[in-house]
């Protein structure tokens, strides 16, 4: 994908996210890291407006070359300029600091489906994206919880997965955006299964791991205990762990494991991903130890997405005090999934 533009240079659609918070900050700081322009074309997908007041606040200038559509960008991407694509811009009002705005909520998801949509025609390689809020994205009736599942229907996906991915952790979740007392009723066997199924082909296929090792966490203290504190390890995990090993061989998978140690043993490189029951479980110990240098990963999906894993930051939109860590992670994460991905030709 991208060669019609770029060469051999992959190209990374890259959505700044609301641009009444901290993702133009964010972008530019993170586009004055001189490896990102040597590894890629980056082409921004978000409002010109936002962008410029950025560079202004930061005194960082890019040279911005500005698309209207995408019928304009091919053969226009060059080592000198990096593309933003900004169809309709918006006015300072939109976009003032931590205040969403409808205007501002409609063009986030417009930058989102074009940046998906240009990936899946091949005029991208991946897509890097900025952060949403979510709930000002609802109140312009988004009907998704997040990204993710947002991602899934632009694609069409069958099953999704989130994975938070730091240098030295990966957690993946079985259930994402549900209230904690909804988490024991999603956990089945089939959702383990269609997980740990995803999960295991992305670690073969994105990260290069031949033989992934992958810890399932319990969902109860101490993994239940023998069914002292809880019964989903006993009755669901441990059943469901067994029967996919027995249709998995190139790969190890154990558990249910006792939640408060996993991650600790996973760090200390035990294993290549923790499966996490539910949210919080596995993002509490990823944000610990991996705040500013974690993406978020879209596994399953028929294109390469990849996220920061920090909201939009209204309280200290317009300080310059964003860090662009988790963007910066989250480009190269997405060249070492197109770098696998081209290497088995199956991108």
């Amino acid at each position: 994908m991208g060669g019609n533009i770029s060469g051999r240079k992959p190209v990374l659609a890259v959505t700044m996210g609301d641009p009444a918070g901290v993702g133009p900050e964010v972008t530019v700081k993170a586009l004055q890291e001189p490896w990102v322009r040597r590894a890629c074309h980056p082409l921004l997908i978000g409002d010109v407006t936002a962008l410029r007041r950025a560079m202004d606040l930061l005194n960082l200038p890019l040279p911005l070359k500005v698309f209207a559509e995408e019928e304009d960008i091919p053969g226009s991407l060059s080592e000198e300029t990096i593309g933003l694509l900004c169809p309709q811009p918006l006015t300072t009002d939109d976009i003032a600091y931590g205040r969403p705005s409808a205007a501002a909520s409609r063009e986030t998801i417009m930058f989102i489906r074009r940046a998906v949509r240009m990936t899946l025609d091949g005029l991208a390689d991946a897509v890097v994206t900025g952060p949403i809020h979510k709930d000002a994205l609802q109140a312009q009736g988004f009907p998704f919880p997040g990204h993710t599942e947002f991602l899934q229907d632009l694609t069409g996906a069958a099953h999704v997965v989130m994975m938070l991915a730091g240098p030295k952790l990966r957690v993946a979740l079985v259930t994402i955006h549900c209230a904690l007392r909804q988490v024991p009723d999603g956990i089945t066997t089939e959702r383990l299964h269609q997980t740990l199924d995803v999960l295991t082909d992305s670690l073969i296929r994105d990260f290069g791991i031949a033989r992934p090792r992958i810890a399932v966490a319990g969902l109860n203290p101490h993994a239940g205990e023998a069914g002292r504190f809880g019964r989903e390890e006993l009755d669901v995990i441990a059943p469901a762990i067994d029967g996919f090993r027995r249709g998995h061989p190139p790969c190890e998978v154990s558990g249910p494991h006792p939640p408060d140690t996993v991650f600790f043993r996973a760090f200390e490189g035990a294993f290549d991903a923790v499966l996490a029951m539910y949210h919080d479980q596995g993002l509490i110990p990823l944000k610990l130890v991996h705040f500013h240098e974690a993406a978020n990963v879209t596994l399953g999906l028929p294109i390469v997405r990849t996220s920061v894993d920090h909201g939009t930051g209204y309280d200290i939109a317009g300080t310059g005090k964003a860090h662009p860590g988790s963007l910066l992670y989250a480009m190269k994460t997405a060249l070492t999934m197109v770098r696998h991905r081209n290497s088995v030709g199956t991108h």
